[in-house]
């Protein structure tokens, strides 16, 4: 952690601890759903415009509402913390709804209600992950901007990794008898913890945190995204838009896991906590290797870890719908999260470095945007793509995989040790 700005630490410190809280409910929500205390009665095998409605369907469209709210709100917040030059204050009212709606899953007796508060947890996302990112940009330079998106991601992702081993144990070992509460179910208990990380996040934020000089951004108030390339290279697609498509592919791969809770356990004779280690698997990976990976990107260059890590991504996503033991299991999740550990920090500090002054939410939040949509589209795809066969989810991952990289290999160009088109932005006070 050397070498990296103290106020990037603490914003990446209340972000694990919000994530640890946000990551239980990715493990939760399905065993929740599938309780029997959230009754689907009349919906399960009913049909809308002719899709059969099955119990991993309907998990899936859960963890999918936040993946579409958090990333169709992105752009807009990202735009509007660039016009005010205000990033605290998205931050704090995102981590407020988080909270809130974490308990209250406590209290929800029907399906409708589960939704509309997972609803709400991703206008919180989209409210929180834009002006955070961007926070961390406009406090690097060039020359350690890779550094400080590997130690913000590394914070984020072991919150991330071990929210869902702590929350498959909680489950797993409830209920629990505490004093002058009573009984507390495993399920009440996680979404206690996931209060109180945000919590936690909230308290950081507010006291360490503080908003950087006024950014004037040049571009007009319309949230609009280029899709050719603006510098005079023909043929080519803009490079963040290349980079936002990668990163939608990838994080699709990487969201196909955690709808198939059931069908993995089953397949492969396991319970909760070894499903909690396989999903954290990805998690560990990229813990060990962001860091370095962001740091080495700043000397040797963006492209080489971008290319590395779609050729790793490939095999390492299509393995999980073949494998039939927990090892081979946490082995594919270990390697495909080594992939995502050299795409995303290295493509963030590639999108860093073409931001214009006080552009950094609407320029980042194309990746967090794509990253956010990716998480949404997952757990819908495994949920209908499971229907064909156990293999089908990884197969659909493996070929976006494929596809990222050929956009990677053919459309994005280096930025490390090139001129800067516009001013660089310093880290502010």
């Amino acid at each position: 952690m050397l070498g990296t700005d103290r106020r990037v630490i603490v914003l990446a410190l209340a972000r694990m601890m919000d994530a640890l809280g946000n990551s239980f409910l990715i493990i939760v929500l399905p065993l929740f759903i599938a309780s029997g205390r959230i009754p689907l009665e009349g919906l399960v095998d009913g049909r809308v415009l002719g899709i059969l409605l099955t119990e991993e369907l309907l998990i899936g469209i859960v963890l999918s509402t936040f993946g579409f709210l958090n990333s169709m709100g992105q752009p807009f917040v990202g735009r509007l913390s660039d016009r005010t030059g205000r990033r605290k204050i998205f931050i704090l009212a995102g981590l407020a709804l988080l909270g809130g709606a974490s308990g209250a899953y406590a209290f929800a007796d029907s399906y409708a209600t589960v939704f509309f508060l997972r609803l709400l947890q991703g206008i919180g996302a989209a409210l929180t992950i834009p002006a955070t990112v961007a926070l961390v940009n406009e406090l690097s330079s060039a020359a350690t901007r890779g550094g400080s998106f590997g130690v913000f991601n590394t914070f984020r992702l072991i919150g991330f990794g071990f929210g869902p081993l702590v929350a498959g144990a909680l489950v797993d070992q409830g209920p629990y008898q505490l004093p002058m509460i009573g009984t507390l179910s495993g399920f009440d208990a996680a979404f206690a913890a996931a209060v109180l990380g945000a919590a936690i996040s909230f308290f950081l934020v507010t006291v360490l945190v503080s908003d950087p000089k006024r950014l004037e951004a040049d571009a007009g108030d319309e949230v609009a995204f280029a899709i050719t390339d603006s510098t005079g290279r023909r043929g080519q697609l803009d490079t963040v838009f290349v980079l936002g498509v990668a990163t939608l592919f990838m994080a699709t791969g990487i969201a196909l896991f955690a709808t198939l809770e059931s069908l993995v356990n089953e397949r492969l004779g396991q319970g909760a906590t070894l499903f909690g280690l396989e999903f954290a698997a990805v998690v560990i990976a990229n813990v060990v290797l962001q860091t370095p990976v962001g740091r080495a990107s700043d000397t040797y260059g963006r492209r080489p870890f971008l290319i590395a890590g779609f050729v790793i991504l490939i095999p390492a996503t299509f393995a999980q719908g073949v494998v039939t033991t927990p090892l081979l299991m946490v082995l594919a999740r270990l390697a495909q999260g080594a992939a995502v550990a050299m795409v995303f920090a290295p493509a963030l500090a590639l999108a860093g470095d073409l931001a214009r002054t006080g552009e950094s939410g609407t320029q980042l939040s194309t990746l967090t945007m794509a990253f956010g949509l990716g998480v949404a589209i997952g757990p819908l795809a495994s949920g209908y793509l499971v229907g064909f066969g156990f293999v089908y989810p990884f197969a659909f991952g493996a070929v976006l995989a494929a596809v990222g990289l050929v956009l990677v290999i053919t459309q994005v160009e280096e930025t490390v040790g090139r001129a800067k088109p516009g001013p660089e932005p310093t880290p502010q006070d």
